[in-house]
């Protein structure tokens, strides 16, 4: 199993694919063991494909301190150091995004061509959802809670006319088989803490790379109104909206092309 010593951590990493050189940052409670991740999307097929599981994460050492944004950011900026990237195309997904903005602002050079999905800036331009208000939420109460909130669609009103379909969700939704795992619980609260944090609105219009704001219609989580300011502060930046809500690329086909084909110019 790759692992590599950056920043004074033990970080888990995977690494398949041919292509251009393409650095995936995923979201709040990213872990690579659970399946299928993003080796099984059509980016395995279309790039040299990096990702690994955030400082607090899957199988990456978990201190129990204080992170910020500015240390995950650096994580990246390391891990592209240490498989020999001086730059890379990145796609953060979520707080991956957040992560995203950080490692392009705090190291330019290293950022080609820049996919933020389904994310926020923080600041004035508005947060993402404040999961670290629902932290004490556990399996199943979590996933009830965050079904109609990750797609704003499914409320009360579609789970009653779709009772199989809504249950389905809540069982995939609640289910963790590393609950309970040492550290876990931890590094997570601290994930959150840094996400709360997260603020760059003021510095993102020195972004210069190319960049694609992808977006959910229906997400309740990174809001539609989130997107378009994020886009009006980033120079040059295109948004582009998908037919579904935080988990837009698996709900809409057309998702993964469109950022292929932007990452690749």
């Amino acid at each position: 199993m790759p692992h590599a010593s950056i920043n004074g951590l033990n970080l888990y990493f995977e690494r398949a694919g041919e292509g251009p050189p393409l650095l995936f940052i995923s979201g709040t409670g990213g872990d690579l063991r659970v399946q299928p991740n993003v080796f099984a999307s059509p980016l395995a097929r279309a790039f040299d494909l990096v990702a690994y599981d955030q400082r607090g994460l899957g199988r990456t050492d978990k201190p129990d301190v204080p992170y910020s944004m500015a240390q995950y950011a650096d994580d990246a900026a390391a891990l592209m150091d240490h498989v020999g990237w001086d730059e890379a195309l990145v796609l953060g997904v979520s707080f991956g995004g957040m992560v995203a903005q950080e490692l392009v602002l705090r190291h330019p050079g290293k950022v080609k061509r820049l996919v933020l999905a389904c994310t926020s800036p923080g600041g004035a331009g508005g947060a993402s959802y404040p999961f670290h208000e629902i932290e004490h939420l556990k399996g199943e109460a979590r996933a009830r809670h965050m079904i109609p909130i990750s797609d704003v669609r499914r409320d009360a009103a579609w789970a009653a006319a779709h009772p199989a379909e809504y249950e389905k969700l809540v069982e995939l939704s609640a289910a963790d088989p590393f609950a309970g795992e040492p550290g876990r619980d931890q590094g997570a609260h601290r994930q959150l803490e840094a996400r709360a944090a997260h603020d760059t609105w003021d510095r993102l219009p020195q972004i210069a790379c190319p960049v694609l704001i992808a977006a959910g219609r229906h997400d309740g989580i990174a809001l539609p109104e989130t997107q378009e300011k994020m886009a009006s502060r980033i120079p040059g930046a295109e948004l582009q909206w998908f037919e579904g809500g935080h988990l837009f690329m698996i709900q809409d086909r057309t998702a993964y092309p469109a950022m292929i084909a932007f990452l690749k110019g």
